[in-house]
């Protein structure tokens, strides 16, 4: 069953996916008439294009957790699917320093095999926040930087790295996204398609995970799916209502969903008042209820 699901989202270019943790994350995104390549086999499955690639492993342990939190658009909510496996399968090497790590042979394409891998030493234990390069310039900005935190460097060295743009590769236990557009300037408009955030303030405090993110104990996400949002396209521009798209995601939150945060929702489905809940569940409820709201004037708007 969860082969299946996550092959289908593989295959919809509607669905994007995200490989990090809270402040550093890759995004995969492609447009429907992008070209594509996608390779299966029994273990897992890569979707490339010219702007980046995503390859997903699928071990027995995984386990799925469907979410929905509040959107910044007072109409709309965020959804997604956490990917989890347990803490001691799930942990990765948690670097501190820059470090090099050789070259990268499991590239999704075999022309970047060849060229050397950086870990940017962010740490976490969510995933690897790296960079590839073959550029001679590149790895020797990579080299003098190497043996340090990054961010103990000079402004002049993000400058650089960001002139030069290696590809970044941020990986995790369940796979890898990598991007091969060029870095934004700081001010610059985050590019169309495959793109990386990492954003020092929100590193510093420390999480694996946004906090409405409901990522079981012993478990950890290095990876997140996002099906196609009912309201919201692949840049997050409004769109008319999709029901069908609704309903999909509807169906994956009572498989896969919190059931305090479907408590929540649905007292507000039946009365649009907050049903009782306890210390341990009230907040979770309390989101869905506010979740169900919004909802609700989607699903009772007239034709």
């Amino acid at each position: 069953m969860i082969r299946s699901l996550l092959l289908d989202h593989v295959r919809d270019p509607h669905a994007s996916w995200g490989c990090g943790r809270f402040g550093a994350i890759a995004e995969f995104h492609r447009d429907p008439d992008e070209p594509a390549e996608i390779v299966e086999s029994e273990s897992a499955v890569c979707v490339g294009t010219n702007r980046g690639a995503l390859c997903l492993e699928m071990p027995s342990e995984l386990r799925l957790v469907a979410y929905e939190t509040i959107g910044t658009c007072i109409d709309s909510w965020g959804q997604g699917v956490a990917l989890c496996l347990p803490h001691d399968t799930g942990r990765t090497s948690g670097r501190t320093i820059v470090s090099e790590l050789g070259p990268d042979l499991e590239a999704v394409r075999p022309t970047d095999r060849a060229a050397l891998l950086f870990d940017l030493g962010i740490g976490g234990e969510q995933a690897e926040i790296c960079v590839r390069s073959a550029d001679r310039d590149v790895i020797a900005l990579l080299r003098s930087a190497s043996g340090r935190p990054l961010f103990s460097h000079t402004p002049a060295f993000a400058r650089d790295l960001q002139t030069l743009s290696p590809h970044r590769v941020f990986r995790c236990r369940l796979g890898r996204i990598e991007v091969y557009q060029p870095i934004p300037a700081p001010d610059g408009k985050t590019p169309d398609g495959p793109h990386t955030h990492v954003l020092p303030r929100l590193l510093a405090l420390g999480r694996g995970h946004a906090a409405t993110v409901p990522i079981p104990e012993g478990w950890i996400a290095g990876m997140t799916l996002h099906p196609a949002h009912p309201l919201l396209g692949a840049s997050d521009e409004a769109t008319a209502f999709d029901r069908a798209r609704y309903e999909a995601f509807q169906a994956l939150m009572d498989r896969y969903g919190d059931p305090a945060l479907k408590a929540g929702k649905q007292a507000a489905f039946a009365t649009g008042t907050r049903g009782a809940a306890d210390d341990t569940n009230r907040r979770r409820q309390s989101l869905g209820y506010r979740i169900g709201l919004r909802q609700s004037r989607w699903l009772h708007a007239p034709d």
